[in-house]
């Protein structure tokens, strides 16, 4: 079963800040659960894994607002923090005492209640960017690298327009067209709703 909540804090970067709404995703059953993206509000998010085992806290990347409730939350449940090490320099920006506790690597297999959860290691929106598809489920989880309506933003630090188009394109409009894309902000869409805007999204971004 998927489980979803929203908190609300601040990201920072480049020496601008800003309010957001994350969403956090919990992927599990009534015994053990992997939270993807600890946004915020460490508390909120252990309500919700409640007295099931936690068995992974899952960073889609490094940007502040998606991991500054993962080293909280990892201390009170001693869950490991899994980040593609292409983010290490923004994971230094929030935690520079701390490492991640664990690499993912494209094509890795996280495996909870049952459920795999395939690593898509898709730079762009940051250098270590993933995408964690779940076949069984019909639903890919993509962080920031694709919303309901296009990419994710590559006009800060440590991204690249050229390089989210090719991660959309080559490894995630390949992915079935209904299967359901659970973003990390606002709202969700299928992989068939944003496949024909691929040229429009090109031609924006030049």
């Amino acid at each position: 079963m998927i489980g979803h909540l929203v908190t609300s804090g601040t990201f920072s970067l480049d020496g601008g800040t800003w309010d957001v709404d994350n969403n956090v995703w919990l992927v599990g059953d009534d015994r053990e659960v992997v939270v993807i993206d600890a946004a915020h509000d460490p508390d909120a998010i252990a309500d919700a894994v409640g007295d099931r085992r936690l068995t992974a806290i899952v960073s889609t990347h490094a940007h502040d607002d998606h991991i500054d409730a993962a080293a909280e939350l990892a201390d009170r449940t001693g869950a490991p923090i899994l980040l593609h090490p292409d983010d290490r320099v923004l994971w230094r920006m929030t935690y520079p005492d701390r490492e991640p506790d664990r690499a993912l690597a494209d094509g890795d297999e996280l495996t909870v209640a049952g459920t795999t959860l395939r690593v898509l290691h898709t730079p762009g929106h940051a250098p270590g960017a993933v995408c964690l598809y779940v076949p069984e489920l019909g639903t890919v989880f993509t962080g920031d690298t694709l919303f309901n309506g296009g990419p994710g933003a590559t006009g800060r630090s440590y991204s690249d327009f050229g390089l989210i188009i090719d991660s959309i394109r080559d490894r995630l409009l390949t992915l079935p067209p209904e299967t359901v894309v659970r973003t990390g902000h606002g709202d969700g869409t299928t992989i068939g709703g944003e496949a024909p805007h691929l040229e429009e999204w090109i031609s924006r971004g030049h």
